[in-house]
């Protein structure tokens, strides 16, 4: 019916401009008349108007009238609040503090080296020695010397104690004694240099330099690295929007792609500076690393837990329209009418965070609304609409 109506809308406007009258389209448009073209093109607007002004109304009685009459089947949805959360993903690389090269600290041949790769160190654990160039025999030497110097003290003290012989004497034992132990405690300090310690408990990763090689103190001359893999940290920058939600303690889900497992953790710290580059700070994720799996320089995504909301409305993302001005609407069914067959009424809506296929709403809906989400794109306002389903909830 409603096609007839439009057909017969388009003949009269058809035959409009091609009649032979002074009131046509086509004299109209003839005489060049800028004023009398739009006061011809606003009065056939106003009466195209008023024609699909009483179309509606006589759909809307072929509605009541027709019993046959095919209505949009949809299926509904009722909103119901639920908790959300909502994620912020970031990628960053695993780090740990503990990821040293170990340097000589003399010169001198590596004289042997005591630990293999991947074996597990101690800290201070010795894990090899230098050749001392004759270091410890001199350290043996002034050690002999220092002990005579310690026994002249003790005596020339007690023969002080006593008022036997003369101060100089006894300042000067003093003096010498001092002198060889402070020497001693330098060469022991010197000796020392020779062997190579762990600086924290952690995991020989590599070793560098062969047994029998010449090693000095400097760039390039690096013997072990050793990496300690049970202080793990992921480091991610985050952009300063999101500076008042990032905090310590906040929680996180970090996933390793390489891996294909995820571990749960908080924030640890974040940064305290703004990187003016790129307009982000630094966070730190600690990361339990029990088996050893998790490597430094692992790629890993971090999951920070920005925003939640206990009294959440959700709804899909793809039942979610814009009209002309920019607002968002959903269709939702009003209550009046029969379980099966109710009126479609649009409801401007304002939305908040996204999660998946789901969009937070904010305002525009109420617990217990039913929003059509099956359909919604061949419904108007204040029309009619056969209900197929009406689903209780939703997940996100």
């Amino acid at each position: 019916m409603k096609k007839i109506v439009q057909l017969s809308i388009l003949g009269m406007i058809l035959a409009s401009c091609g009649g032979g009258d002074s009131g046509s389209v086509g004299d109209v448009i003839a005489g060049n008349d800028l004023e009398a073209i739009r006061q011809k093109r606003s009065s056939i607007s106003q009466e195209l108007k008023a024609l699909e002004d009483q179309v509606r109304l006589l759909d809307s009685a072929i509605a009541e009238l027709d019993e046959n009459a095919k209505l949009p089947l949809v299926t509904a949805m009722t909103v119901q609040p639920q908790e959300f959360h909502h994620y912020l993903e970031l990628q960053g690389d695993v780090m740990t503090d503990q990821n040293v090269l170990v340097y000589p600290e003399i010169s001198g041949t590596l004289y042997r080296i005591y630990v293999k790769e991947g074996q597990r160190v101690s800290k201070g654990q010795l894990l090899a020695s230098i050749d001392d160039g004759g270091l410890s025999s001199q350290l043996a030497q002034l050690k002999t010397q220092a002990a005579l110097a310690k026994t002249t003290f003790e005596r020339q003290k007690r023969l002080w104690d006593q008022n036997i012989g003369s101060e100089i004497q006894y300042l000067q034992a003093k003096a010498q004694y001092e002198a060889q132990h402070s020497a001693v405690k330098q060469l022991e300090s010197q000796v020392g240099k020779s062997s190579i310690r762990a600086p924290f408990s952690g995991i020989v990763d590599d070793i560098i330099k062969d047994q029998g090689t010449v090693v000095a103190p400097g760039q390039g001359s690096e013997v072990f690295r050793i990496v300690n893999l049970s202080d793990m940290y992921v480091e991610v920058e985050v952009p300063e929007a999101h500076l008042p939600n990032v905090t310590p303690g906040k929680p996180v889900e970090v996933y390793f792609p390489v891996l294909g497992s995820s571990v749960s953790s908080k924030i640890r710290q974040t940064g305290n500076f703004i990187n003016p580059g790129n307009r982000s700070f630094s966070v730190e994720i600690p990361v339990p690393n029990k088996d050893g799996a998790i490597k430094p320089n692992l790629t890993a995504i971090a999951k920070i837990n920005d925003y939640s909301n206990k009294e959440a409305i959700l709804i899909p993302q793809s039942v979610v329209s814009e009209n002309a001005v920019g607002e968002q609407y959903v269709y939702v069914v009003a209550e009046n009418g029969s379980e099966s067959e109710r009126i479609s009424k649009k409801a401007i809506i304002q939305l908040g965070k996204t999660q998946g296929d789901f969009v937070e709403v904010l305002s525009g809906l109420s617990n217990g609304d039913n929003i059509i989400i099956e359909g919604a794109r061949s419904v108007r306002d204040n029309q009619k609409v056969k209900i197929l389903n009406i689903e209780n909830t939703v997940n996100n």
